[in-house]
């Protein structure tokens, strides 16, 4: 549920109290989970109602759910048991003993038996312990204290605690707003209306003559005074009920809309509100008596079809539609990727905006002020304006006296004009200006306006009543409209914070401006007077940017909390609601991310030093990319029109040109253009011979444009040519290691061996490692609990030829394993085994947990079953049947809503989650003659749709939703032997493959080509390098470093293995059209399903 929906509960709850619904009003905190009222709790536990006590708590919490709510439940059952034992109801005792505290017992075993030993004893009292257990009621008050302790301490129960202030019969104070609206618009409003349902919108019937509106009130006698309420926490926004899907997308919002307690404009004060003593109050829109400067009129037949739309259904034949899109294929080939070139600006680089029409012509503005002109075809500076003040005189006073303490400024937005000819500047001080652009070297300045007291914070254009003009936002908390001669002809005035971006659009012919605050808040403004029609909380509640996408259809946002959470959405813009979120967000950021659309299907932000890419239907990032390194932490970035370029900013005061085949081929035609009409006789200006310049840059282009010719194959063979580090007490020869992940946090790694004991080595926080996540740089340590206990599995006694399992939860605090015995689960802090289930024989092989539940845990057998268990209720849900040998690999997909299984009998098997019937069987492309033998392992992309299968003689890519494989590769050349392992970097944009002579192979994961190859030499010690039995069995990805791998050896070792400092990633892409550069291969993929011969070496 989302956070505005949390406030409709609220106010529903409060509703209820009023009515004096009890019953109804606690079963609603209950089942909603958003309100723990710590006052009825505490009614049912003085009263000794404990089944009432537990149903209202499980509404918030279970038993297991942590170390908080597990001694909340055990004080509970505790106090129960020793009430029945003090009224010597042996037999109700042992009930409680057996049903409700058993299930400590696996968490405290010596604990469980003193408690059972208490049903020895005439008077448990005599347990020293239990020496001052006085009468029941006292025992439950002192009980009481502690469980207030208890949930005030649990995470779970954070800002659940309090109700928000609301003022009293808020939720009906709403209902006569919108009835009063209603009636506002009514075409013959009546001074009495007769409201005689909420269930269909109000609308007075004809009469004759016109009569003034009056507002609306509930038709109810009088309204209940609300009783006391214990408050309750603080919440986010509630999308409301959707509109009519025939209203228009602004008519939604609006229609659902809180309306603003008060709106102001340039020209209107605040709206009254009517307070009856006998009703609540009620919002009132003035209408304003004149419009200003021959703008939209308020009463003209623009807003009369916006009135039409607000009453939705009553006007479905006024909404007109655009003919739905045609379905288009798209592939990552369509994104810009390739570095077409690097320029360097002088200095940082701000904002950018490409023009229009002309694709390669660029908009830079920079931190000093300056704005730039770029042909990035040319990789020319055509014209660059130093920041200037025209008219110092005309100026506001503040204005003046802001450049006096401080002359620096910046630029906080550029931007192109819909037609091309103008560029409008928004600077952090005051000021606006506006340049006419009259050709290549013609950039004059227009305009210049002092728009804002403080910084001028975004810049757009728009066209209202056909009128195309400049629309600006501040630190000063307005949103100003301006004609192209700086009168100004709509101030904005609503928001309590500082805008922070503004998103000018039309549906259909209604004129809107979308604006975002520092606060999180996003308004709507028609261009009148009266005030904002929309009032929501943009997620992570602090800076946020709204986009279109190119056809105008689509809404999203992007932006940053203020602790750092990034937050990427599309907007159901007929609800006001939030469609979709994009995940992909890896780290906390120090700025805001910057986000941009293009091709009416693709997304894209720069964080984390890289540029990441979405799908607009898929929630997943489908790849991200570091554009060859030297990328800000978060780097601004801008599509051209048609999608085939993309600039993103660098760290040393430039930008980068990326480019698909379509940009590489306009950016060709370009410096061929160039070239050729260099050749035409020309004069030397300036000292410089134009056809020289162009062949100069003719060449520069080839050395960009033709990076295939000088690729080739990293290999790295020295141990200074990379990072390694190998994990403490970690060699044993007797134990290699059989698994190996890093915890989620990144913080450690957790290897189980053969002989089912598990390692953990941890990361500190110090100097030098301050993030405390894994690293090479940093020998880690043997982590242990105090009490020196280790994570051993219960093991056959030939556990030499057991399976090895393991699966680790989201949030690394328990982890489940198994080694040929039962399953364990260890609490990863103690180690503890909190409890044991899935007894051999069939024994488990492969464990994965379901992504949306942690409870239920796939578990794939060595009988070719796969189990669905629970986790909590100790029990399998059904049994898969499918495969032919032993499982070898589990992975689910949220996206597909699919488990796929490989076995070893070299079958993938795909499963659907929702009914567990299987889908679809395939067979992998083994080599002629081989039969199928060994582990195939499964991995899901990060976009949940892809996925990567290995097996000893083979890495494969998968289309999951189609049940096909799309991409092949075999062992050859200088990886030739059999594959032990391979995975997916975190961000799904390389593939880490370990093979049986200790090679490591990184391969770009779209392709399959191989990029790098790590030789053993490079990461073993110089005698260990030469063994031949030495080598990974395992390799797995950091979470959140996508150049960090760590392998476990055959000899029990755990190496992380990172690229050297001065390179930072492993290798550089293999162009796609590349074959036999330079002498060496690289190493080509098999793509969509080769013949068997081609499989054969």
């Amino acid at each position: 549920m989302t956070s505005l929906s949390r406030e409709l509960v609220f106010l529903i709850l409060q509703f209820l109290e009023e009515e004096k619904f009890k019953e109804t009003v606690h079963k609603l905190e209950q089942e909603s989970g958003f309100l723990f009222n710590m006052k009825y709790f505490e009614e049912k536990a003085l009263a000794g109602e404990w089944d009432e006590v537990e149903k209202y708590l499980s509404g918030f919490t279970k038993v297991d759910d942590n170390r908080y709510s597990m001694k909340i439940f055990f004080e509970i059952r505790k106090q129960k048991y020793l009430e029945a034992l003090d009224r010597n109801d042996r037999a109700k005792a042992v009930e409680i003993l057996v049903k409700d505290l058993k299930v400590f017992s696996t968490f405290n075993e010596e604990l469980y038996k003193e408690i059972t030993q208490l049903l020895t004893l005439e008077n448990f009292r005599e347990n020293e312990q239990l020496s001052k257990y006085g009468d029941t009621k006292s025992a439950r008050s002192i009980m009481l204290v502690e469980l207030k302790k208890l949930i005030e301490s649990n995470p779970l129960f954070r800002e659940k605690l309090v109700f928000p202030t609301l003022k009293a019969s808020r939720l009906r104070t709403l209902i006569n707003q919108s009835l009063n609206w209603q009636h506002q618009l009514c075409k013959n409003p009546r001074p009495n209306p007769d409201i005689k349902t909420l269930f269909t919108d109000h609308a007075c019937s004809p009469q004759n003559g016109a009569r003034a509106p009056t507002p609306v009130t509930l038709p109810v006698a009088a309204i209940a005074k609300p009783s006391t309420y214990v408050p309750l926490g603080v919440h986010g926004a509630f999308p409301p009920a959707a509109a009519s899907a025939n209203a228009s997308a602004l008519a939604g919002w609006m229609a659902n809309a809180n309306p603003p307690s008060s709106v102001q404009s340039a020209n209107v004060a605040a709206s009254s509100l009517s307070v009856p003593s006998n009703q609540v109050s009620v919002l009132k829109h003035p209408r304003p008596s004149s419009t200003p400067l021959g703008m939209i009129d308020y009463q003209n037949s623009d807003h009369e079809q916006l009135i039409k739309r607000l009453r939705t259904a009553q006007s479905v034949d006024d909404v007109t539609y655009p003919a739905p899109p045609q379905h288009v294929s798209w592939s990552l080939d369509d994104l810009p990727r390739t570095v077409a070139c690097t320029i360097h600006q002088g200095s940082s680089v701000t904002s950018m905006d490409f023009h229009p029409s002309h694709q390669t012509l660029l908009a830079v503005g920079c931190s000093n002020g300056e704005i730039a002109l770029w042909d990035v075809g040319l990789r020319e500076k055509l014209v660059s304006k130093a920041f200037k003040i025209c008219d110092y005189n005309a100026c506001s006073p503040h204005c003046q006296a802001a450049f006096v303490r401080d002359s620096s400024i910046s630029v906080s937005r550029v931007s192109w004009s819909p037609d091309g000819n103008l560029i409008g500047v928004a600077f952090t001080k005051h000021l606006v200006h506006l340049f006419a652009y009259q050709g290549p070297n013609d950039l004059r300045q227009h305009l210049e306006i002092d728009a804002h007291s403080g910084s001028v914070n975004d810049l757009a254009f728009s066209h209202p009543n056909k009128q195309l003009c400049v629309v600006t936002c501040g630190n000063d908390k307005l949103v100003k409209v301006w004609d192209l001669a700086g009168r100004i002809l709509f101030c904005f005035e609503g928001h309590e914070a500082p805008v922070y971006s503004i998103c000018p659009h039309h549906k259909e012919n209604i004129q809107f401006i979308f604006s975002t605050a520092v606060d999180g808040k996003i308004k709507a403004w028609l261009y009148d007077n009266v005030g904002s029609r929309v009032d929501y909380d943009a997620p992570g509640r602090w800076c946020t940017r709204m986009l279109y996408s190119a056809d105008g259809s689509r809404l999203f946002s992007c932006g940053t909390s203020k602790d750092g959470d990034s937050f990427l959405v599309e907007w159901n813009e007929s609800e006001g609601a939030i469609k979709r979120t994009y995940t992909g967000f890896r780290k906390k950021s120090t700025g805001v991310v910057q986000f941009d659309t293009t091709r009416n299907h693709f997304l894209a932000a720069g964080e984390d030093n890289q540029i990441k890419f979405w799908d607009m239907d898929s929630n997943n990032v489908i790849t991200s990319i570091d554009a060859d390194g030297g990328l800000p932490g978060l780097p601004c970035l801008k599509f051209n029109k048609e999608g085939n370029l993309l600039v993103v900013t660098t760290a040393d005061n430039g930008f980068k040109i990326l480019a698909n085949a379509d940009g590489i081929r306009t950016l060709r035609a370009i410096e061929a253009r160039s070239y050729e009409a260099s050749r035409a006789p020309t004069e030397m200006k300036n000292g410089v011979d134009p056809i020289s310049r162009s062949v100069e840059r003719q060449k520069s282009l080839d050395d960009v444009s033709d990076k295939t010719k000088a690729w080739e194959l990293v290999e790295i063979v020295e141990p200074v040519q990379c990072r390694a580090v190998t994990m403490p007490d970690s060699t044993d020869p007797d134990n290699k290691v059989a698994r190996l992940l890093y915890t989620n946090s990144g913080f450690g790694i957790l290897a189980l061996g053969f002989n089912g004991v598990q390692k953990l080595w941890k990361w500190s926080r110090n100097e030098q490692n301050p993030s405390g996540k894994a690293t090479a740089s940093i020998v880690p340590q043997h982590w242990l609990p105090n009490t020196g206990l280790v994570m051993t599995n219960d093991v056959p006694e030939n556990y030499e030829e057991a399976v090895p399992c393991i699966a680790l939860s989201k949030n690394d605090s328990y982890v489940m394993s198994a080694c040929g015995g039962k399953v364990s689960l260890f609490n990863m802090m103690t180690f503890k085994v909190m409890t044991t289930f899935m007894a051999p024989p069939p024994a488990s092989t492969f464990l994965a947990f379901h992504p949306q539940d942690n409870n239920i845990l796939a578990i794939g057998m060595e009988d070719s079953t796969i189990h669905i268990y629970n986790v909590r209720v100790d029990e399998v849900k059904t049994k898969l049947k499918g495969h032919q040998k032993r499982i070898t690999g589990l992975a689910f997909s949220s996206n597909l809503n699919v488990l796929v299984s490989t076995g070893a009998d070299a079958q993938i098997c795909f499963w659907y989650t929702e009914s567990w019937e299987k889908r679809k069987s395939i067979t992998i492309q083994l080599p002629a003659g081989r039969v199928p033998v060994g582990d195939t392992r499964v991995q899901f992309h990060s976009d949940q749709v892809r996925m990567l299968v290995c097996h000893e003689t083979q890495l494969a890519v998968y289309d999951a939703s189609k049940m096909e494989r799309i991409r092949q590769w075999v062992p050859q050349d200088v990886l030739s032997a059999p594959i032990s392992c391979a995975t997916y970097s975190c961000n799904s944009q390389l593939v880490y493959a370990s093979f049986a002579d200790g090679n490591i192979g990184v391969f770009d994961a779209d392709n399959l080509r191989l990029r790098c190859r790590i030789a053993p030499s490079a990461y073993l010690s110089q005698a260990s390098s030469n063994s031949q039995t030495l080598f990974p069995l395992v390799v797995t990805a950091h979470p959140q470093e996508p150049n960090q791998l760590a392998v476990g050896m055959t000899d029990g070792s755990v190496k992380v293995i990172e690229p050297s400092e001065s390179e930072g990633k492993w290798g550089v892409a293999v162009p796609v059209d590349n074959g036999m550069q330079n002498g060496r291969t690289a190493s080509p993929s098999i793509a969509n399903n080769p013949a068997p011969e081609q499989l054969q070496r």
